[in-house]
């Protein structure tokens, strides 16, 4: 399940009519569904799936809270660079971070964070089984800057 650890996942998206304003903007709400599309990858590139996380290990990630800024407007067409990474890893939480890029110019479009709290089924809180800890908790620590 372990692979080599980067501290970002990349994936890229290209924007679709359908997710922009009259303004051909992309409309503000659609940026937490390409947080989600990055988290997903996030995952995927370490060995590990939603889907299997809720049917083997009734262990699901729940958006506790949600955080995005929006520096420039992505745009009709336009191929994002969706950039994600572990922030911060808890027993029971997990805080990812997001830059959106515009990945023909490198311009930062948005940055984001999201905090889970890992549930049951029955929506009360768990510990996160141990075969993810161990993929996600160094990639938490390789992202937090050093103290003095």
């Amino acid at each position: 399940m372990k692979r080599e650890m980067h501290e970002f996942s990349e994936v890229t998206v290209r924007v679709r009519y359908q997710e922009t304003d009259q303004m051909s903007m992309v409309y503000h709400g659609n940026y937490y569904i390409y947080f989600e599309i990055g988290r997903v990858e996030y995952l995927r590139e370490r060995g590990m799936a939603y889907k299997e996380m809720e049917q083997q290990d009734d262990s699901y990630i729940v958006v506790a809270e949600s955080h995005c800024r929006h520096l420039r407007p992505a745009r009709y067409d336009d191929v994002l660079r969706i950039r994600t990474r572990i922030a911060e890893a808890r027993r029971r939480t997990l805080r990812f971070a997001y830059e959106i890029v515009n990945d023909a110019t490198g311009q930062l479009l948005a940055t984001g964070e999201t905090l889970h709290v890992v549930c049951n089924k029955a929506g009360r809180p768990k510990s996160l089984p141990e075969k993810y800890w161990k993929v996600l908790a160094p990639s938490a620590r390789e992202a937090r800057p050093a103290r003095p």
